[in-house]
């Protein structure tokens, strides 16, 4: 357990009614709640919080009948996929890997989509569960999910951006809102494979500026004796509107190469501004196992050019807390892995919103001192 005058899980796969699923009623399978977690956090207008849930929904069954099956949204309605068990790798449970494309090409045996839980203002408990206004695929491109949410307040409007996932692209879809309840689909706006796509909460220069992370299959060696690995990286770009995107030329945070906690890295909570510049809070990954063990790490940045980075704490400020899981250790399907996904304003604390072992929503409030010089 952490040192932190709060910190909990307070929405679990338990909490999510699958009655009220936008599938609900629409496959003809049994699914259950696989995660409830990686929230998108912001302050509503009426003083609450707002937690943007990304639930996958899971097949209880995929295998069957000599095939694995997968969801996908397909023009308003949901149909399952059969793949033969002989084109297909089924040892992770989450996913599958379809053979004989000449590279990686994979299938879900879950569905994803966002559901607004009401948290009180400190994030403690919850107050409502917005069925009604849950967020399911709509287009095409997001016939296999909409995944991890990330919201910004820039101004008056609410910038919500997803992941969207589909055998078109996997890309960055933004949604806009006036009051974080009701959402707009403006489309994609990353078109690359990009999972964290943060919005800083107010215009530099009169610009939208973001934290991205896109991926690939290869990165080039920086030269020997450099302070930093070669690898996934947090980019910056900026836009006149929050709809089309330029990157930033200069680089942004990057993996030091003096360590491997950070040996993957991508954003966390959208940046927000302090007295000293914005601070970040990202996630980085050291090789561990399959997945690797995911904490939260911390930056300031210029308020002016956030590329420079005017301190950093190479010590996490959150690690996974297995005593947080124990009720759900029958539910565990990774280990060691905290994913901060939103951060509020408090007073003399932040409250934390972060994804908890790929299965719930974990709240910290995290005082203010910790990030004091």
């Amino acid at each position: 357990m952490s040192d932190y005058p709060f910190d909990a899980l307070v929405f679990t796969p338990a909490d999510v009614d699958l009655s009220r699923s936008p599938l609900s009623g629409k496959i003809d399978a049994e699914t259950y709640v696989l995660g409830a977690f990686n929230p998108g956090m912001t302050r509503l207008p009426n003083g609450n919080l707002l937690l943007m849930v990304r639930v996958a929904e899971a097949l209880r069954h995929p295998v069957r009948g000599g095939h694995v099956h997968a969801i996908r949204w397909a023009d308003g309605d949901y149909v399952l996929d059969a793949w033969p068990l002989t084109m297909a790798d089924t040892a992770d449970p989450r996913k599958f890997e379809v053979s004989g494309g000449g590279w990686r090409v994979l299938a879900l045996t879950s569905l994803s989509w966002l559901l607004p839980v009401e948290l009180d203002a400190e994030g403690r408990s919850v107050v409502a569960v917005h069925y009604d206004r849950a967020i399911a695929p709509a287009a095409s491109y997001q016939c296999y999910g909409v995944e991890d949410a990330r919201i910004s307040r820039v101004g008056e409007c609410w910038l919500m951006t997803t992941c969207s996932v589909s055998p078109e692209r996997h890309c960055t879809t933004l949604y806009t809102s006036d009051d974080a309840m009701d959402w707009r689909l403006e489309g994609i706006v990353l078109d690359h494979q990009n999972k964290d796509m943060l919005i800083f909460e107010g215009l530099i220069g009169g610009e939208y500026w973001a934290q991205t992370r896109p991926l690939g299959d290869l990165y080039f060696a920086y030269p020997p004796g450099s302070e930093w690995r070669a690898g996934p990286s947090i980019n910056l770009s900026r836009s006149p509107d929050a709809l089309h995107w330029k990157p930033h030329d200069a680089p942004g945070i990057r993996p030091h190469a003096a360590t491997d906690a950070t040996a993957r890295m991508g954003g966390g909570a959208p940046p927000v501004l302090t007295e000293e510049g914005w601070l970040t809070l990202w996630h980085g990954v050291a090789p561990s196992g399959v997945v690797g063990i995911y904490r939260t790490y911390w930056s300031i940045l210029d308020r002016d050019d956030p590329s420079v980075t005017v301190r950093t704490e190479h010590a996490p400020l959150l690690e996974a807390a297995p005593a947080l899981t124990e009720p759900l250790k029958d539910a565990m399907y990774v280990q060691d892995v905290v994913f901060t996904t939103g951060i509020a304003d408090a007073g003399d604390h932040y409250v934390v919103a972060s994804g908890e072992a790929d299965l719930a929503c974990r709240i910290t409030h995290i005082p203010k001192s910790v990030f004091a010089r």
